[in-house]
């Protein structure tokens, strides 16, 4: 059993626990690859749960400073996923640890895995919800870019991504400094406020929507 990418937002929060039998308390709302098309970003999936992008309407969120390889994820991550995208194509995930704190995602079109995507990511567990980050290639502007995952009952991973409408605004407050780009493959919000500072937003409840829930994926059994 595989499941189908979603484009809808969550709006409450809860932990998401480490281990191999993760609690499912409420929806997390805490990396699927895109193209960009023109103008504003919009979805089209194709693959990874690596590049953490809006799923609805708005631009990409990207950062100056990316998660320090310090914490360690849940076992329960590593192995294989499966998902569908955007067209109902069988999508394949592997995850596994790299080095202290490191990890790869790859990320293909189920039985063919010779075109594959490959990335580096860290995580951190923030107030009980686990992030995860990324390098992003120079045609989206470099950078990094941030989302969150959950590891729910039934073996299922969920991902999420940040609404840059949240972001635009707290710019705007002058709560987070940050600048619009212009890239090869679009606009991006680039926040250059320290990552501690940004986690101190994210980890608010009173900020739950700015979280979307944007893919889920089930564990291939080995």
């Amino acid at each position: 059993m595989s499941l189908t990418l979603h484009h809808h937002t969550a709006h409450t929060v809860a932990p998401a626990l480490a281990g191999n039998a993760p609690s499912r308390l409420k929806p997390v709302p805490l990396m699927p690859l895109i193209d960009m098309a023109t103008g504003c970003l919009k979805h089209l999936w194709r693959v990874a749960v690596v590049l953490i992008l809006l799923t609805l309407s708005g631009c990409l969120v990207t950062f100056t400073g990316t998660i320090p390889a310090h914490d360690i994820a849940p076992s329960a991550l590593l192995g294989t996923w499966a998902s569908k995208n955007a067209w109902g194509e069988p999508l394949e995930l592997e995850i596994s640890r790299v080095g202290e704190g490191r990890y790869r995602a790859v990320s293909y079109r189920k039985g063919d895995r010779k075109n594959r995507d490959e990335y580096s990511m860290t995580v951190a567990e923030h107030h009980g919800r686990w992030y995860l980050s990324t390098e992003l290639p120079d045609k989206y502007g470099g950078h990094f870019i941030m989302g969150g995952f959950e590891l729910i009952e039934n073996d299922q991973l969920v991902v999420y991504s940040l609404d840059p409408q949240r972001f635009k605004q707290w710019v705007e407050q002058k709560a987070l400094s940050g600048q619009k780009l212009e890239t090869d493959k679009g606009e991006v919000l680039l926040i250059d406020s320290p990552l501690e500072q940004v986690f101190g937003y994210l980890d608010d409840p009173a900020n739950s929507d700015v979280f979307l829930d944007a893919a889920h994926y089930q564990r291939v059994p080995k």
